[in-house]
């Protein structure tokens, strides 16, 4: 969006807000700011996107404050939403048992640009794509720019169904960020089921676009717009593809799970029990992408492989495709280009939303990474040890269940005889055979060294001794919070040992944070009122 228009969109949003927070507030100021809060009894505030609160003077909110916006805008709907004609502003009230409003946010609409450009190859393939997300990673944003890209580029005939305005803001006319789509509105969220089926018998779309598929019916009108051969393009409740498969109302959008009784045979084969869990059917979407950040994507090409590996708990690496920072000079001098990663990078040091975007690819570099990149078929060795010394050493490997996959084979010496018939398998498929003497962590990394061609062991045996003590201390941390301590800052550490603290933090369902600035860099675990709060 042009400063122009968001100043021009910032003034109707004024318009309609008492003197008491107009008077506080500049264009500079809510460049990043997320939201206004208002809130009886309260002093008004603004968020950031960077988490900062700034309160807007000393007068607090009060009855006549609420009014006076409440007079000034569109009726409220069932889910408590209204917005702002002509702009993405969104306002959304809280009530009391009794029904009257006593808060209100004013959620700050802006049209972002660029941030599928490192996804564009998918969203011209003709797939349908679902987006799953925490709120407030730009799910919307993007449903928004896919929106005008296949309408305006791809010349395709664009149903937006849009619920409660949230696409293409408020009024009779969509705003302009949804390029030549149409858009249809929803007047109540219970209704949005019905208007995505009114919109494919009705309009002959060839792409339709939803945002927060949340309930099983939605789930099946989906299915059903998929097959009538519809693109589909939508968002949807749940942070990762893992959580959405165990999701009973909306797994069908990824195919859905049932319980399989396998032969004798076959439960051998996989290594499994004979009671698993596998896919119901084709998925509606054909390819599912995870917003880490407004910044990393997270792409699974392939949504019925990748549910299948899920189910059968075997390790899938999604493609990562992550914006990053440049020069706002170098924008004008090289073409955009498309970020493509095959490996995790660190999410806790943010990229600052103000700079210039760009998205870099070295194709040589990801042929390279393709080319080394391993599969470790495990005979008679701890997979629980192994699967740690690679996440942990970050090493460009994953197990594999299934020996026709693998590239090689690490074997335990002492039961080589009892495996006879897959190590001849194993020659036969022409893969390289290193065996273990004990079950050891270090007798694991030394061979995977010698595997994977790793020139220093030594750096590996310092780096998880590191690891190791910062985990040790990390534990010791979370312990601390959950006894009532308050904010616990730890060692400074590199960027990838702060990736496994957060982790670790993470699975105790605690909160930290990076802070510090380069060498000192380090984590802060949240504890105390500030968690509570």
């Amino acid at each position: 969006m042009s400063s122009l228009q968001f100043q021009n969109d910032l003034d109707r949003l004024m318009e309609v807000v008492p003197e008491k927070v107009k008077r506080h507030v500049t264009y500079e100021q809510m460049e990043d700011v997320i939201e206004i809060v208002l809130d009886i009894g309260r002093v008004p505030e603004i968020r950031h996107a960077g988490g900062q609160i700034e309160y807007l003077g000393k007068d607090i909110v009060n009855d006549s404050d609420i009014k006076y916006i409440t007079d000034r805008i569109q009726n409220f709907t069932s889910d408590n939403r209204s917005g702002i004609p002509g702009t993405l502003h969104r306002i959304s009230a809280i009530r009391n048992r009794q029904g009257k409003i006593v808060g209100l946010t004013c959620r700050i609409g802006r049209v972002v640009t660029g941030t599928i450009a490192c996804i564009k190859d998918f969203c011209m393939m003709g797939k349908s794509i679902l987006f799953l997300g925490r709120p407030g990673v730009g799910k919307t944003t993007k449903l928004r720019e896919i929106s005008r890209l296949v309408a305006d580029e791809l010349c395709k005939r664009v149903v937006v169904v849009d619920t409660s305005n949230e696409i293409a803001g408020d009024g009779d006319t969509p705003h302009p960020a949804i390029g030549h789509a149409r858009r249809m509105q929803v007047s109540q969220p219970q209704f949005q089921k019905d208007i995505m089926i009114e919109a494919v018998e009705n309009h002959t779309p060839e792409v339709i676009v939803v945002d927060e598929i949340g309930t099983e019916e939605e789930a099946q009108a989906a299915r059903t717009i998929a097959e009538r051969g519809v693109m589909l393009i939508a968002t949807a409740h749940g942070n990762s593809l893992e959580s959405l498969i165990k999701n009973p109302t909306l797994s069908d959008l990824v195919g859905g799970i049932q319980s399989v009784t396998l032969g004798d045979d076959e439960a051998r084969r996989r290594s499994s029990q004979k009671t698993v869990l596998e896919r119901e059917k084709q998925p509606t979407f054909d390819i599912v992408i995870e917003i880490l950040d407004r910044n990393t994507l997270a792409v699974y090409k392939d949504t019925s492989e990748a549910v299948d590996y899920i189910l059968r708990g075997w390790p899938i690496r999604p493609e990562i495709r992550k914006v990053e920072n440049i020069p706002e000079e170098e924008l004008a001098k090289e073409d955009i280009k498309v970020a493509a990663t095959e490996k995790f990078q660190s999410l806790d040091d943010k990229i600052n939303p103000s700079d210039s975007l760009k998205f870099s690819f070295s194709r040589q570099k990801y042929v390279e990474d393709i080319k080394s990149f391993k599969k470790i078929y495990l005979y008679a060795v701890s997979r629980t040890i192994v699967e740690k010394v690679i996440e942990r050493l970050d090493l460009n490997a994953e197990i594999t269940r299934n020996l026709d996959e693998a590239d090689i084979v690490i074997a335990h010496k002492n039961f080589a005889k009892g495996g006879a018939k897959i190590l001849s398998t194993a020659n036969e498929y022409r893969l390289q055979v290193f065996y273990i003497k004990t079950n050891s962590m270090a007798q694991i990394q030394k061979v995977l060294k010698d595997a994977l061609q790793i020139d220093s062991v030594e750096s590996m045996h310092g780096y998880f001794d590191e690891a190791e003590k910062a985990l040790d201390e990390t534990k010791a941390a979370i312990d601390k919070i959950l006894a009532g301590a308050d904010d616990i800052e730890l060692q400074p550490q590199n960027q990838q040992i702060r990736k496994l603290q957060h982790e670790l933090v993470e699975q105790h369902n605690l909160v930290s944070k990076s802070v510090g600035e380069g060498a000192e860099r380090h984590l802060r675990i949240v504890g105390g009122q500030d968690f509570e709060g």
